[in-house]
């Protein structure tokens, strides 16, 4: 059910208890997390990316699905846009235009029915990231794109939030990250969408900076984001990936003012005729032998 221009649908509260405790995962956390320094250091860095991607990307509908603390689509070309949630926010007037509320698992879309898709660390929140994959396979018309940012486990900021694991266990709170995020590394991810028929045209790592929080150390290090993206760019803490949906034994037709004018076809001997078929050329030569 699309609810445009409205924060959640006018359902009944048991319904909207039933949703955020039984299918899926709420992300307060992370929405929080974004507007302590360190989250706003790396939502500036992704917003910066998917500007630079959705401008290119032409299309009817496109969908953020997820995390509208990030205007992934605020530079988009494409005139039907929505952001759609996964869970029901605890009070009106959340960040983000929300137009949609829906389970990423189980998308209201007909198939092939949507231009772009946009995941900003939304497989990382998914109760089954494989199942919200292959919905937005679904619903991918023929070339149509998916975009995907997420954490990326091999950074600083990943091997802190293992630590930050196996703390936890000692009964120690010491998350940098919510802890709610589950890591998906970038190589497994490409893997996944190789087996979804993707074609991965676009990935980047950034945010190179140790796990601090505080605005002086952040500024202090802000020379490891341009030392990072030339001596060691897949150790930063997010990776940003973009994937075109292949399908295989399709034609695109083009336009019929676009097509060349047809070749003439090539004359063909006839067998029927009772003609010689020797050439001209060959009757007109002197007979050598006599």
């Amino acid at each position: 059910m699309v609810c445009k221009g409205a924060t959640f649908c006018d359902q009944p509260a048991n319904i909207h208890r039933f949703m955020n405790s039984q299918i899926i995962r709420s992300q307060p956390d992370l929405a929080s997390w974004l507007q302590t320094p360190a989250g706003q250091y790396l939502g500036a860095w992704e917003s910066a990316q998917f500007d630079r991607v959705v401008s290119d990307v032409f299309g009817y509908h496109g969908l953020q699905l997820g995390l509208p603390e990030i205007a992934c689509l605020r530079s988009s070309r494409i005139r039907h846009c929505w952001v759609a949630q996964d869970h029901v926010p605890a009070a009106e007037g959340s960040p983000g235009l929300t137009g949609l509320w829906a389970d990423s698992v189980a998308l209201p879309f007909a198939d092939q029915s949507v231009d772009l898709v946009v995941l900003p660390h939304t497989l990382e929140l998914s109760l089954d990231p494989h199942a919200t994959l292959r919905e937005v396979e679904r619903v991918l018309v023929p070339e149509g794109r998916v975009i995907i940012s997420g954490f990326n486990p091999l950074s600083l900021w990943g091997q802190r939030h293992r630590r930050s694991q196996w703390y936890a266990r000692l009964g120690i709170d010491n998350y940098f990250l919510p802890k709610e995020i589950d890591f998906i590394g970038y190589w497994r991810l490409r893997d996944w969408l190789r087996l979804l028929s993707f074609e991965v045209d676009g990935g980047r790592f950034g945010c190179y900076l140790p796990s601090v929080q505080s605005p002086p150390w952040i500024a202090r290090f802000a020379w490891m984001d341009k030392a990072g993206d030339r001596w060691w760019p897949i150790l930063g803490a997010v990776y940003f990936l973009a994937a075109v949906k292949r399908v295989r034994g399709m034609r695109l037709l083009q336009p019929v003012w676009k097509r060349g004018k047809a070749s003439s076809a090539s004359a063909v001997p006839s067998v029927n005729s009772g003609k010689s078929s020797t050439p001209s050329s060959m009757l007109s030569q002197p007979d050598d032998a006599a």
